[in-house]
């Protein structure tokens, strides 16, 4: 019989970190579900200490493909109706999952929910910035600024992964970002106020502590007024923040001599800015028609695009 939850666990080269965050899995006081651990392609070892958990199914990525590749493998092997995922740095509290689904009992309209949490850096508690506060119902708004749901946090039914697909490939860094937007637009997200995830921080292999990542935001919001079903009031509002991410962006690539990078940023912005139909000013068109299909949409094109003169 198939479990109701897939808890999916991607990693890469984190052997000791894994294997706290299974025994915090294993300590789940709920107990119908499954454990699925993605092994990105690590040379660490990290095959040798998940061969000592039983009852887990360990997958493995011949070479590293990237966190968006280890979630989706993890998703199309699981079994569950709902899917939870831990990063392999963080850690749940016993009651997770139990808290979790007894919410979602008493709320079947929902497909997705999270928990608040706890940040820890380099071992010590740390106060989140009010800005992070965790928020419930349609909070695709606030979320254009910033994800607004952590991966460790949530659960979803896999019915949103079959209708809207999983996570984009394409994108090194932000990919949980994109997925969010997609889902935030058209579902209310729950929330159980409880921080039941320990977010643990400060390594120095964290992609969200390098500069630039503000380039793979942009992407994805590219990518979204791509979209045709993005209703009007939400296309002005992503348009905005997309205007606000390229200036911001280019200022940072002025700053360290990418100048040409910057003006393609700056005039991506003012193409942002200005809504369907208006007037085009002198270094700017629409952000419609034939400028999309002058926006690179695949990681690796964008990558290329961003190293021709100044590699990061």
């Amino acid at each position: 019989m198939a479990p109701l939850v897939s808890v999916i666990i991607p990693t890469y080269n984190r052997a000791d970190l894994v294997a706290e965050a299974l025994a915090s899995v294993k300590a789940q006081t709920y107990r119908d579900f499954e454990i699925v651990v993605v092994d990105d392609g690590g040379t660490d070892g990290t095959c040798e200490v998940l061969s000592a958990w039983r009852e887990i199914r360990v997958l493995r990525h011949p070479g590293r493909r990237g966190v968006s590749a280890a979630r989706n493998t993890g998703i199309n092997a699981a079994r569950g109706q709902w899917l939870a995922f831990l990063d392999s740095d963080d850690l749940w509290l016993p009651d997770k999952l139990a808290r979790q689904m007894f919410w979602l009992e008493g709320q079947p309209e929902l497909l997705i929910c999270q928990t608040d949490e706890t940040w820890v850096r380099r071992g010590v508690r740390v106060n989140k910035p009010l800005s992070h506060r965790k928020m419930a119902g349609r909070i695709f708004l606030p979320s254009l600024a910033r994800c607004m749901i952590s991966p460790s946090a949530v659960i979803l039914n896999r019915r949103l992964f079959e209708d809207h697909g999983g996570f984009d490939e394409t994108l090194p860094a932000a990919e949980d970002y994109d997925l969010w937007l997609r889902l935030t637009w058209r579902y209310e997200v729950g929330l159980v106020d409880e921080p039941l995830v320990i977010k643990r921080g400060g390594h120095p292999d964290q992609l969200s502590a390098q500069w630039g990542l503000d380039r793979f935001r942009i992407q994805a919001l590219v990518k979204l007024l791509q979209g045709p079903d993005l209703p009007e009031p939400y296309a002005r509002a992503a348009r905005r923040t997309l205007a606000a991410k390229c200036a911001i962006y280019a200022q940072g690539c002025s700053k360290r001599g990418r100048q040409q990078e910057a003006a393609w940023y700056l005039r991506l912005g003012r193409a942002a800015a200005l809504t369907p139909g208006a007037t085009p000013g002198p270094m700017a068109t629409p952000l419609t028609g034939d400028w999309m299909k002058m926006i690179p949409t695949e990681g690796a094109q964008l990558d290329n695009l961003l190293q021709q003169e100044n590699p990061i």
